[in-house]
């Protein structure tokens, strides 16, 4: 056992921590919320993580973003992303994918992976996941956050959960995102894909959770 996972123990156990080692995981966007998961997933020992991002950062990204730096602005999130995986756990085999989500990659990009987590912006991204998702076989650890509020759910492939919740919907008005709803967001994200790597329930399977930050107020909807 490597004693950087050392902490790790007992809350995970030494065959879940090797069981980690050998998980695969994409990561879809790598702002707000795909910075923290990268990190808290590199930190556990997943053993490979593909990030797939065509954006840059910009200046709206330095209130919230992880891996977002003045000295960054106008480069590569998921160059940083991989730079900065690479700094935390040199043992984690990284993939970075400098492009956005498309119809043109999001099968190739799914296939093979135990795990998605949904750290998209925007609404017609997230329903191509989960179309993508649904035809692998593959579950999906949604997460969105606005303002004080974050939502998270796990999306078994094929229940058709982010087409429910987003189907009709337009896309949002009011984008702010305050500096700490992505890492709580992404906190709860981690946690469930942690258990559902290694074998254990998740408690969001099929339920909607609902935080809101500002009243202090947690849900739970069956969905």
């Amino acid at each position: 056992m490597d004693e950087r996972y050392s902490r790790n123990l007992p809350a995970v156990s030494a065959e879940e921590q090797a069981v980690l080692a050998r998980r695969r995981v994409l990561v879809a966007g790598c702002g707000g919320l795909g910075g923290y998961l990268i990190e808290y997933l590199a930190r556990m020992g997943v053993g490979e993580i593909t990030a797939v991002d065509g954006d840059l950062f910009e200046p709206s990204n330095l209130n919230r973003q992880l891996l977002a730096v003045p000295s960054l602005l106008r480069t590569s999130k998921v160059r940083a992303a991989a730079r900065r995986a690479g700094e935390v756990n040199p043992s984690v085999k990284f993939r970075a994918v400098e492009a956005f989500l498309a119809p043109h990659n999001a099968d190739a990009l799914v296939r093979g992976q135990d795990l998605v987590l949904d750290a998209l912006d925007n609404i017609p991204a997230r329903l191509l996941l989960e179309d993508a998702c649904a035809a692998a076989g593959v579950t999906i650890v949604h997460g969105a956050v606005r303002g004080w509020s974050i939502q998270a759910a796990i999306i078994p492939p094929g229940s058709g959960v982010l087409h429910s919740i987003y189907g009709s919907a337009a896309a949002p008005d009011e984008k702010s995102a305050l500096p700490f709803t992505p890492p709580f967001c992404a906190a709860v994200q981690a946690a469930e894909a942690v258990k559902l790597l290694c074998g254990r329930p998740s408690a969001l399977e099929g339920r909607l959770l609902l935080a809101d930050l500002g009243w202090t107020d947690w849900s739970v909807f069956p969905l």
